[in-house]
Formats: C-alpha cells, sequence, structure tokens
C-alpha cells in the first residue's frame, strides 16, 4: 500500500505536474553541472575581508538552497571570489538568485504610482490608503531633515524622474550612493519611484517568513528585525503613519529595484511587522526568500559562468552500484544457508526496502531538489547490513522461543515483542547519528547522513509493516507452521526440549556405538544443555511419580 502511494505521488510529478522522474537526480559529482564565479567589489578597491567573505557565502548558500537545489557547492578562492557549483543546468531563477548581489536597502518613498501592499502590525489591523495623485510635489527649497522630506526632490531631480525609462538597459540603480534619494522602478518595471536616502539595510532583518493571517485570511510576508532594527524601523513608522501617500510607504530595495513598497498603517515598536497585499503563496514565499537572503555585506559581479563536468563521472556511479548488488547477493546467501527458506523472508524485505528507498529519493529530487551524490550511496550501501541486522535479530528469538518448547505461533509473537525493543533502540541511536553527522559534517558528507538516516527510517517501517506481518502469515501454513526441516524453523534442529506446551520429545532408542546412535546422544546431550530449570525440575518430578506405584506395590508384597 506505501509502495503504492508513493508510486502514486511519484506519477503526478512526472505526468501532471512534469516536474519529477523516474530517476533520481544526480549530485555534482557524478553528473556534472553549472559553475558561477563572482567577484567581490568594494567601495575603496580594498580587499574584502575574511568575515564579509564568509557571510557573503553563507547567504548565497542560503540562497540557493532557498531554490530548492541540492547538493550544491560553494567555496571561496583567491580572496575575493566565490564559485558556486551546481549540480545539472541552472534555470534562471536560481541564476537570478545568486547574481542577485547589491545589497538589501530600505528606503522611504517621495513619490510612486499606486502602492500594492501595507504593513500590519503587531494588532493585526490594516486600512485601505488612497491613490496618490500622479503629479510630483511642490520642490521645498529648505535642507532635508529626514528620509521622507520633501526637500530632497529638486528640480533637477524632478527632471531626471520624467526622463527615466525602466526599460531602459543603460540604467543602473544598484550603483547609487546609499546617503542620496534614488529614483527606480519596481521589479516588474512599471511603477516609477523617488526614494529616500537608505536608513536599514538587509542586514537589520533577522528573518523573513510567509503564511496565512489569521485575522484576514491573506498571505503575508512577516519580518523579525534585530534591536538595532527594530528600535529604527520604530522611529521610521512613528514617522511615516498618517502621513499622506506615498509618503507613508516604506520600500524594500535589491540590486537597485523596489521588491515591495509597503505602507505603513500604525506606529510598530515591537520589530515584527507583517506585509500583506495582493499576494500569493508563491510570491509571498518569493519575497521573503528575497528579503531574508538579500542582505550580502558585498556588492559582486560575475566573472564567469559555464558549464562543468562531473568529478567522480559515471564510473565510480557503476562501481558503487556493483559493490551495492555484491553486498545484496551475499546477504541473500548467507541467508539461505543460514535459514534456510526464511531467508526469502529476508530478500524479499530487502526487495521492499530498495523499492521504497528508490521511490522516496525521486520525490526528494522533485520536492526537495535533493540530489545522490556518491557519498549518498555509500550510505545506502551501508544501510543493507543494518537492515539484514535486523531480520537476524527478529529470526534469532523466534528461534530461542522455539529451542524452549513454544509452538511456532507463540515463538513469532513472543519473538516479535523481544526483538522490537532490542530493534528500536539500535535504530535509534542511527538515526540519532545521522542527524549529528548531517548537522555537523561537512557538505561532501552530508549525503551519507541523509541517505542514511532516511534508510534507517524505512527500514523500522518496513519490519513493523511487513516483515512481521508475513511471519505472522507463515506460521499459520504446514510448511513453517509443521516446522519442516527446510523452513528454518525445525524445533527438533534446533535443540527444542519439549515441542506444544508440555510434551516431551520421545526419546530415541539407539546405541552409542553405531553412527545413529551417536547422532541421538549428541541431539540429547544438546537437548540437556539447553534446559531450562524449570524443565529439569518437570522432568524429575515426572520421573519420580512413576516411579512410586512400583515401591509401593513391593511393599504390599512383603
Amino acid at each position: 500500500m506505501i509502495t503504492a502511494l508513493l508510486a502514486g505521488i511519484n506519477a503526478l510529478g512526472v505526468y501532471v505536474f512534469k516536474e519529477s522522474s523516474w530517476t533520481p537526480e544526480l549530485a555534482l559529482d557524478l553528473q556534472g553541472g553549472t559553475q558561477i564565479v563572482l567577484e567581490a567589489q568594494t567601495e575603496d578597491g580594498a580587499a574584502p575581508t575574511e568575515e564579509q567573505m564568509n557571510q557573503a557565502v553563507t547567504i548565497i548558500r542560503q540562497r540557493v538552497d532557498a531554490s530548492g537545489v541540492g547538493e550544491a557547492d560553494v567555496t571561496t578562492q583567491a580572496g575575493n571570489q566565490i564559485v558556486v557549483q551546481i549540480p545539472g543546468q541552472a534555470d534562471e531563477e536560481t541564476r537570478n538568485r545568486i547574481e542577485a548581489s547589491a545589497q538589501l536597502q530600505l528606503r522611504a518613498v517621495l513619490f510612486a504610482g499606486q502602492p500594492a501592499n501595507t504593513f500590519v502590525g503587531e494588532d493585526g489591523k490594516e486600512t485601505p490608503h488612497p491613490t496618490p495623485d500622479p503629479t510630483l510635489a511642490a520642490t521645498p527649497t529648505a535642507e532635508p531633515t529626514d528620509g521622507s522630506d520633501l526637500a530632497w526632490i529638486t528640480p533637477a531631480l524632478q527632471a531626471e524622474f520624467l526622463a527615466y525609462d525602466c526599460e531602459d538597459e543603460a540604467n543602473n540603480p544598484a550603483e547609487a550612493p546609499a546617503d542620496q534619494p534614488l529614483i527606480t522602478c519596481d521589479a516588474d518595471r512599471t511603477v516609477k519611484y523617488i526614494l529616500g536616502p537608505v536608513e536599514l539595510d538587509g542586514s537589520s532583518i533577522d528573518d523573513a517568513t510567509f503564511g496565512l493571517q489569521q485575522t484576514n485570511g491573506l498571505w503575508a510576508v512577516n519580518l523579525d528585525f534585530d534591536d538595532e532594527g527594530t528600535e529604527t524601523f520604530g522611529e521610521i513608522s512613528q514617522r511615516l503613519y498618517g502621513a499622506d501617500p506615498p509618503l507613508n510607504q516604506f520600500a524594500f530595495v535589491l540590486d537597485g529595484y523596489v521588491l515591495s513598497a509597503p505602507s505603513m498603517n500604525q506606529v510598530i515598536l515591537g520589530g515584527n511587522p507583517s506585509i500583506t497585499g495582493s499576494f500569493t503563496q508563491e510570491t509571498s514565499k518569493v519575497l521573503a526568500d528575497q528579503l531574508k537572503y538579500g542582505a550580502l555585506p558585498l556588492s559582486f559581479t560575475v566573472e564567469s559562468s559555464n558549464s562543468i563536468s562531473a568529478t567522480l563521472g559515471s564510473q565510480q556511479l557503476q562501481i558503487g552500484l556493483i559493490a551495492g548488488l555484491i553486498g545484496l547477493v551475499l546477504v541473500a546467501i548467507y541467508s539461505l544457508i543460514v535459514y534456510r527458506a526464511l531467508g526469502f523472508v529476508i530478500i524479499a524485505s530487502l526487495i521492499v526496502m530498495g523499492v521504497l528507498t528508490y521511490l522516496t529519493l525521486c520525490i526528494l529530487a522533485w520536492r526537495m531538489g535533493f540530489r545522490l551524490s556518491l557519498a549518498g550511496v555509500a550510505g545506502l550501501i551501508v544501510t543493507i547490513g543494518f537492515t539484514a541486522d535486523s531480520f537476524i535479530v527478529y529470526f534469532e528469538r523466534i528461534r530461542d522461543e522455539l529451542r524452549d518448547g513454544k509452538s511456532i505461533t507463540s515463538a513469532v509473537e513472543d519473538g516479535w515483542d523481544r526483538a522490537k525493543r532490542t530493534i528500536y533502540i539500535s535504530k535509534s541511536i542511527n538515526i540519532l547519528a545521522a542527524v549529528v553527522l548531517y548537522i555537523l559534517a561537512d557538505a561532501t558528507v552530508k549525503g551519507f547522513a541523509f541517505t542514511l538516516g532516511l534508510t534507517t527510517a524505512l527500514d523500522v517501517l518496513i519490519f513493523i509493516l511487513f516483515t512481521h506481518p508475513v511471519m505472522q502469515l507463515l506460521a499459520r501454513t504446514r510448511f513453517f507452521g509443521g516446522g519442516h526441516p527446510l523452513s528454518g524453523l525445525d524445533p527438533t534442529a534446533l535443540g527444542a526440549v519439549y515441542r506444544g506446551r508440555a510434551q516431551f520429545r520421545t526419546p530415541v532408542a539407539a546405541t552409542a556405538t553405531s553412527a545413529a546412535g551417536r547422532r541421538a546422544v549428541a541431539s540429547r546431550g544438546e537437548a540437556v544443555r539447553r534446559q531450562t530449570i524449570a524443565e529439569r525440575k518437570q522432568a524429575e518430578l515426572a520421573a519420580g511419580s512413576t516411579s512410586k506405584p512400583s515401591t509401593t506395590a513391593k511393599e504390599g508384597d512383603r
């Protein structure tokens, strides 16, 4: 049922959404991909600091992860370059996310077209805002006092604004100085703005998330400022609240273009405003990612962008798959030799495990951008042995119950009760180790940790929903339930003391000198060694009760 469910989910991705595949996606080391080299630019031409470069690497890596690309590699080189390597061909959205290297800026709006979004305060209230007058405000002659002062709009700036063409590629608002007003457009190039100087930058935003507002059911972007940003934003909200549009708007600017320019609908002092408007789930997520991952400490230019070949290639992948196949064959041979027909249960469980793992990797590639690296393949191979361990523990528990004289159906249930505790503890440790390794290890090892944790969880699931139910069914068949010598559950071959609840085996009459006699003596010796103290006492009591009548009869004769 679970297999059919996973196959159905992946089929939706393949045939309906056209985004999934019936083969897992491969990582950079096995498939190759795209390499983008970014070079840092500083205002004074000095070399960037190590701290700035490390912060930029962290933000760019977050940008890549937010785009759903897995197993990407982001490193520094030459002191002022960042190398981004992405598996497969990077789409335009991913490229834009990586190359959007200007700082995120927050500026007051001096003039704009009709605003689309609005700030929502801590109480969740918002009010409609009127359409602004399309003409520019009268230009005052006094020196500007704050970011919203119309004194910034000089006649020269007004003329520049009227001549500004949003579609002209020669215009590069990203190079505008932070302490001067900015003429720019929104990301769609449909609305022109005059913005005041930068009052906050993206480093003041600790977090940005998206979700539905409980009060109105609208999609919103939720911001969380740091302490300094909270104080500054509180002062800005006091200044903007109640002002006439568009002077009540505050714009978020990335790479020189306005991402959003919400209006201030109340004083917000807690540092946790929300932005609402004509958002969908997708557009709110995009804006949240842009606000969260847009605060690079440096500006970057794209030095190069080209395709790269696989670092390891298909040959290493084939070697890994062959190693896994050899491991499966060896486990199958061992299972059949030791457990006879019972070994087919192990083989069937491993097959189910393989199918579930394969489908899960396909779905994760579609929904999470997971890509299988050579380290991930190693994690899958290691899991073969871990999975076989679970079955061996279970089967040996069943055999121990049979040696104690229980019926096969009872031995299956009691063996399950004892084995599952051991297996749960063992698998919990494996998952804990995988989680710690995934969090602390280098990116090249994360694939191993991820597949190890995933397959360990699937192992427990199969153990509960497949292996044990199959054993319950087999215990009711004549072949397994009757203890056939080839079943792997033959009580006699296992040295059971008695069969059933209190029925001891009948001793085999044979001489010690014959081969059959020697085997019988060895079997009895094995049975005696495996007898529990309670069984021996029960056997002694049974022997005493049979000898008493003969003694009484002899006394009567005398």
